[in-house]
């Protein structure tokens, strides 16, 4: 019950007005049940002409008669003199009537209870997909690092969509069938306080017994979803490594690896799903167990001769008493979904309770890029081995520096602290002076641009790619920009020109095509910082000769760092940092360094460099 509260508290403020209405009108459906049901009682006196009894008309103030009795004798004495005046079938044609009329507004008010629950409903479930959403945008690159992005994907869809069946048994379960319950157990004691305190002591052991059975299953849908996470992410795998999974023939390989889980993934479903499905088939058998024991004592009290009850109320009583059955079972399955809900739950809140290391200062400090960057015994690692290790090194306004090494070297690892994706765990990294966490990261950030060695494009058209990030932008700004990365004549070439969506990852786009949007994209935001990893190492002569004459042009008179692999490309670089291990073993222009024969001249001629 607390999981289920907490789950309410968090999601359900939003939509106070709607719960009101449902609550509102699950009350109505209750009480016009019960009155509808009512006319059983008039109807099978009629039929079978065994209320004898003469009735006059009690006034409604002033009498010692409680409402009840006052109510229940003038309905009999109206339906007395109904049959006096028009005879036995005109009555019952009009109680028929009466009936129908009661269960209209009875399943109108049951539809209107419904209606207002789906905007519940629908709105819980965007709203934590839009929470989850959220936050992994705001959450850091290393927080990404220890996570598979199927399982990701899978807290997002399958479990969302638990917690959404949750969230609907929870409201059936404190808002519906609680109401109904309540109220039929009042009309069942104001018909017969002997019956119900008995049916009272009967209950109780049916909702033992199916608590005893669902104990597990909050546990074991845990597991399932933990194993539908890692299925999701090896089809992730697989659409990221489909080429080289052809290229290996490694098909049968990654189809049995799959067919494993999935299979895992069935025998965790088949448990948690037959669990689930005892529980309609052992609320029925236990409720009838139940309504047969009430009949036996019910049927007891007529044929002993006792007032309490008459045959006609008898059966009106075991039509309320059946229509608490079906809460009750709904009850009991509502157990069932919340438990795996909140299993469900805890997987999403790894997510949404993750804490963000990376955060703006109380006191921002602005800042105004005009000298230099500085590296101040830099030490970063991301769990336990050191990957930046004292790093000192400064960039003055304007230059072009380049980071070069063996992979594994801490290369990109040092450009990525610039922009506070990682925060590092000694020294300082300043800008002018200023700590880079001083100041808020929207405005660090909007002080660089980067360019990857593999491009990053969205699913969208050129123009919103190029635009990427930008507010209030003009065309002319967009193909201006594109013009400097040499990007606009094959823009053109296209079929919708900037309107042409380049598909997942850009990939209607050959390499160089992708790599010049994405410079046209760093040139249009016009950063004072450029960040490169070694734009043109996978492009073709052709391709890697128009890049570079686009990044030529987006360097000029900017702050570059140039993460190098192609040695060739860095020779006219301010000045060569050369990396191993984490630390700056070398450091100068590219002729001095190749002179000293040391770990530089080693690289370049591993790759036939002068």
């Amino acid at each position: 019950m607390k999981g289920i509260i907490l789950i309410l508290k968090r999601f359900l403020p939003p939509y106070k007005k709607h719960l009101f209405l449902a609550f509102f009108f699950n009350i109505l459906t209750a009480i016009l049940n019960v009155f509808s049901l009512a006319t059983i009682i008039p109807i099978l006196q009629v039929l079978f002409k065994v209320n004898k009894q003469t009735f006059e008309f009690i006034p409604w103030k002033g009498t010692e008669y409680s409402i009840i009795d006052i109510t229940l004798n003038n309905v009999n004495w109206y339906i007395t003199q109904l049959i006096e005046t028009n005879g036995s079938s005109y009555t019952l044609m009009l109680l028929a009537v009466t009936l129908i009329i009661m269960t209209l507004f009875k399943t109108a008010s049951a539809y209107l209870g419904s209606y207002f629950i789906i905007p519940i409903r629908t709105g819980v479930v965007k709203d934590i997909r839009n929470n989850i959403n959220d936050k992994i945008l705001s959450l850091p690159l290393a927080f990404f690092s220890e996570e598979r992005k199927g399982d990701i994907l899978s807290r997002i869809s399958g479990d969302v969509n638990e917690v959404e069946n949750s969230v609907m048994s929870s409201l059936d379960m404190l808002f519906k069938n609680p109401i109904l319950i309540l109220i039929y157990l009042t009309t069942m004691t104001v018909l017969s306080w002997q019956l119900t305190l008995f049916v009272l002591l009967v209950l109780p052991i049916m909702g033992f017994i199916m608590g005893r059975v669902g104990r597990t299953l909050k546990r074991t849908s845990f597991e399932a979803q933990n194993k539908w996470g890692e299925l999701m992410s090896q089809v992730e795998e697989t659409l990221s490594g489909l080429r080289v999974i052809k290229a290996f023939v490694a098909e049968n390989k990654i189809s049995k690896r799959f067919h494993n889980g999935s299979n895992e993934f069935r025998r965790m479903s088949n448990r948690i799903s037959r669990r689930q499905q005892l529980a309609h088939p052992m609320s029925e058998l236990l409720g009838t167990i139940t309504i047969a024991i009430v009949l036996w004592f019910g049927g007891s009290l007529i044929l002993g001769n006792n007032s309490a009850i008459d045959a006609a109320t008898f059966i009106y009583y075991l039509t309320i008493f059946y229509s608490i059955i079906n809460p009750a079972k709904e009850f009991s399955k509502s157990a069932y979904a919340v438990q795996r809900g909140l299993a469900s739950m805890e997987r999403i809140d790894k997510i949404l309770d993750a804490k963000n290391p990376i955060t703006d200062p109380e006191k921002p400090v602005d800042i105004n890029f005009n000298s230099k960057i500085e590296y101040k015994g830099v030490w970063f690692k991301y769990i336990n081995d050191w990957v930046i290790k004292g790093v000192n090194l400064t960039i003055e306004k304007g230059k072009t520096i380049a980071l070069v090494g063996q992979s594994g070297s801490g290369k990109s690892t040092l450009a990525d602290l610039l922009p506070r994706f990682y925060d590092i765990q000694e020294g300082g990294i300043y800008i002018d002076g200023v700590d880079i966490r001083d100041v808020k990261i929207h405005e660090l950030r909007s002080l660089m641009g980067n360019v990857n060695q593999d491009p990053i494009l969205f699913n969208d058209t050129i123009y919103n790619n190029i635009a990427f990030g930008m507010k209030d932008v003009s065309e002319s700004r967009v193909i201006e920009a594109a013009k400097i990365a040499n990007a606009h004549e094959f823009i053109m070439a296209t079929e919708d020109g900037y309107n042409t969506n380049i598909g997942d990852r850009g990939g209607k786009l050959s390499g160089g095509q992708r790599q010049r949007i994405s410079i046209a994209r760093a040139i249009l935001k016009n950063p004072e910082i450029l960040i490169f990893d070694e734009a043109t190492s996978a492009l073709d002569t052709d391709s890697e000769r128009l890049v570079q004459e686009a990044l030529d042009k987006l360097m000029k008179d900017r702050t570059t760092i140039i993460i190098a692999h192609r040695l060739s490309t860095i020779r006219n670089a301010d000045t060569i940092y050369v990396m191993k291990d984490g630390e700056i073993v070398e450091q100068g222009k590219h002729d001095s360094l190749y002179k000293l024969g040391g770990y530089y001249t080693k690289l370049c001629d591993m790759q036939g460099e002068l």
